[in-house]
């Protein structure tokens, strides 16, 4: 409906992944080199991890378009609970071979002709996986075995996992999975797209179908509250912004402003559009903020008073301080455990002694911050015991 009214030639916003539709933002064209470097070797297993929508399959299906079929052949996978017979049968699938009846041993040799058979025809072959969390240890090792199809010296298959951040945890964690961690050759977690790109990324969409930049215009404080209530994860801009276009197209508005954006939250959050791990920040309209600002003006009790020298507003600080260290720690913490290597090199890397002596110091200052929390708590919990009136406040 609103592509009409704009004159657009398509949507957008879609949901769905189109390579037309990629936006090389900072961590996009750092997970492309990763790729790209890892096709180069021709072996081994490439990691790419993110959030839900964060842009994994779009960034794949743009490297997918760009591939010459000529020179390798792709087969993908996208997966839900397998086993690990299962899936050798539906990477069969996946290259198109016919393994209907066949036993697990039988679809394997299917599989290896195959990759012989393309290997002789000058092509490589190359695996992608999708949702790659939802494979068992035993189905992941079972990819592992294939890897290990070779003509002469040269491997027949080279494998792109793809999952969310609980595949990376459980690839950097789980023991039965080392000799798999061994053959990856290149890794890359995909990280939301920063404030400043936010307009970028909106503006490049709506090129792309045709918008002339003048129907609908956008005030600046959209694309910053954009970025707060998205989290600079593209499929949920693209959630929005398609909401926030239909209702610019249905009050046959030419300029969107934050007015309207706060509208379309409020009403997103109302739906529950958002999935529970990722909700957006609830948003009212000005008429909404007006009439809280009243209520909570005419009922806001009195200021609390100072527990033993601290206010509440330096409780909130010190809470805020916390919550920064944390973050930082599990960075840190992040940071060192993709740094592992062998033993040699980690023992050799000052890098990593760095990174171990942030985590320490981190560590110490979390363990103090720790106990002030708790210490000012107690004494908030007697203060409120003590004296029943404050428990308003």
């Amino acid at each position: 409906m609103f592509d009409d009214f704009y004159g657009l030639t398509g949507k957008p916003f879609q949901l769905t992944p189109d390579p037309a539709f990629y936006f090389p933002s900072g961590t996009h064209r750092k997970a492309l080199s990763y790729l790209r470097y890892g096709l180069a070797q021709g072996e081994g297993f490439i990691v790419i991890t993110g959030e839900v929508g964060a842009g994994k399959s779009t960034l794949v299906a743009h490297l997918v378009a760009s591939i010459d079929p000529a020179q390798l052949t792709v087969g993908q996978v996208v997966t839900s609970k397998l086993d690990d017979e299962e899936i050798v049968h539906v990477v069969a699938q996946s290259f198109g071979l016919d393994i209907t009846g066949h036993d697990k041993a039988s679809a394997l040799g299917s599989i290896e002709g195959f990759l012989h058979e393309e290997a002789r025809a000058g092509r490589r072959c190359l695996l992608i996986v999708d949702e790659s969390q939802n494979l068992s240890v035993a189905a992941l090792e079972e990819l592992r075995m294939l890897s290990n199809f070779q003509l002469g010296s040269h491997p027949l298959l080279q494998t792109l996992l793809l999952g969310q951040p609980e595949f990376r945890a459980m690839l950097q964690s789980e023991g039965g999975l080392e000799q798999l961690r061994q053959r990856v050759i290149a890794a890359h977690h995909l990280e939301p797209m920063d404030a400043a790109e936010i307009e970028p990324y909106v503006v490049h969409r709506l090129k792309h179908v045709g918008w002339d930049g003048s129907s609908p215009s956008f005030d600046q404080r959209v694309f910053a509250e954009l970025y707060e209530a998205s989290g600079g994860i593209p499929r949920r801009i693209n959630q929005i912004a398609n909401r926030l276009m239909l209702l610019g197209a249905v009050e046959q508005r030419s300029r969107i402003d934050a007015a309207m954006l706060h509208a379309v939250l409020a009403e997103m959050d109302g739906d529950n559009a958002f999935p529970a791990a990722a909700p957006v920040v609830k948003a009212r309209t000005p008429a909404q903020v007006e009439q809280a600002a009243a209520a909570e003006a005419a009922t806001a009790p009195r200021p609390a008073a100072p527990v033993a020298g601290i206010r509440p507003e330096e409780l909130r600080r010190a809470l805020a301080e916390r919550d920064n260290q944390i973050a930082e720690l599990q960075q840190a913490v992040v940071e060192l455990s993709y740094s592992r290597g062998d033993a040699q090199t980690e023992a050799a890397s000052p890098e990593i002694e760095a990174l171990r002596e942030r985590v320490a110091q981190l560590e110490a200052r979390l363990i103090e911050q720790e106990r002030t929390m708790r210490h000012t708590l107690t004494m908030l919990i007697e203060w409120i015991e003590n004296d029943p009136s404050q428990i308003a406040a």
